[in-house]
């Protein structure tokens, strides 16, 4: 009998398919921001000509419902981390950023530097060419805020292992 691990490692499979499902969500948000839309009509468009492989489509209509239904809030966490306002921000960048917000606010099962990790790889993939630096650094941003009893057991654990 092996022992229990303490913290439950997700099949890889279910992260590939979350990873597909944000991709996919990025793109149905992009969409939505630049030409306007009814969202119901986005999500049945990206379900009828699905992305190539498995993904995860129940959490891709969560983030794009929740993230176009939560976009206020949303904002409203990103707003003071920005030096720009919000409508002057690439919009790849913003979508990126609004996933992560959602992720950090309402999704505390999935660790914050999961978060982190997929927001920069959305932005190295569709945004700018060093977009993926300001997205780093304003999730980093928000997640010390949200999540600050998680970062700082994982900075303990992380020094507890040196």
């Amino acid at each position: 009998m092996s022992e229990a691990k303490p913290r439950r490692q997700r099949p890889a499979s279910l992260v590939r398919l979350r990873r597909r499902a944000r991709k996919a969500a990025l793109q149905a948000l992009y969409q939505w921001q630049v030409g306007g839309g009814n969202v119901g009509d986005i999500i049945a468009q990206f379900e009828a000509e699905p992305p190539p492989g498995h993904w995860d489509q129940d959490y891709f209509r969560e983030l794009v419902r929740e993230v176009t239904a939560r976009v206020g809030e949303l904002d409203g966490l990103l707003d003071p981390l920005v030096s720009r306002p919000l409508k002057d921000v690439d919009p790849v960048e913003l979508a990126t950023l609004r996933i992560a917000a959602y992720e950090l606010a309402h999704r505390p099962e999935i660790p914050y530097r999961v978060v982190i990790n997929e927001a920069v790889d959305l932005a190295k993939t569709f945004g700018a060419e060093q977009g993926y630096r300001f997205v780093n650094g304003i999730v980093d941003k928000l997640a010390q805020q949200l999540r600050p009893v998680e970062i700082q057991a994982a900075r303990t654990g992380d020094h507890g292992r040196r």
